[in-house]
């Protein structure tokens, strides 16, 4: 019988009490196994390096180096672990400025236990924890300003793919799993993993949430409704 790989976890937030909570939530699971706290950014890349967690559960707002520094920190090393971001907030522009940093998505605090502990199991697994509804809500709550630089912008990044790739990237956007792409685009899953996974490399993005972000910004999810 094969054992279910542990995921390790390492808690980022400046409340004692809610890492205390996260803990004993965490603990509650057999695959997950908590290997790290921390109550400030300052202290994630040592405790990376000592503990190799799979999956961070990152607050925003911390003193000295709050989460989206951290996060963009992290995730512009090579083989970082996943983030999910922990907010008391659903749509504002910190949280998007994690996800386009690499973050994976986000948990409010308040969400049910049950929920937290397969967010991490999502991410661990290569899976956003964020719905194309609540990318697009972030979008639209978030100011306008600079939104016809981030178009030219993601218009130059998404001319770097060829016409199947472009397609591919918008259904990513519109949220559909490899599955859905594939049962859509008469493709074998295989075939579709390799063209995300080719898609990434090409436009140098972590995962599939900046996917989704780069054809928003390039308003591909508006023709495609």
């Amino acid at each position: 019988m094969t054992e279910t790989p542990v995921i390790r976890v390492l808690i980022v937030d400046d409340d004692p009490l809610l890492r205390a909570g996260l803990m004993m939530m965490l603990k509650g699971a057999e695959d997950l196994r908590v290997v790290g706290e921390a109550g400030d950014g300052r202290a994630v890349p040592g405790l990376i390096e000592r503990h190799s967690p799979d999956v961070i559960l990152m607050d925003i707002r911390m003193p000295n180096l709050d989460g989206l520094t951290t996060t963009e920190l992290v995730r512009s090393q090579p083989g970082a672990p996943e983030i999910v971001i922990l907010t008391t907030f659903d749509a504002d522009e910190h949280v998007l400025r994690a996800l386009r940093a690499g973050a994976a998505g986000f948990v409010l605090k308040d969400t049910p236990p049950a929920e937290i502990v397969e967010a991490v199991r999502r991410v661990a697994s290569g899976q956003p924890v964020l719905s194309p509804v609540v990318t697009r809500r972030l979008m639209k709550r978030v100011a306008a300003s600079g939104q016809d630089q981030r178009k030219a912008r993601a218009d130059e990044r998404l001319g770097l793919l060829n016409d199947r790739e472009r397609e591919i990237a918008v259904a990513v956007g519109e949220g559909k799993s490899n599955a859905e792409i594939s049962a859509t685009l008469f493709l074998s899953v295989p075939t579709v993993k390799t063209h995300v996974s080719r898609i990434l490399s090409k436009l140098d993005l972590n995962n599939r949430v900046q996917i989704a972000l780069l054809v928003h910004d390039a308003g591909l999810l508006d023709d495609a409704r």
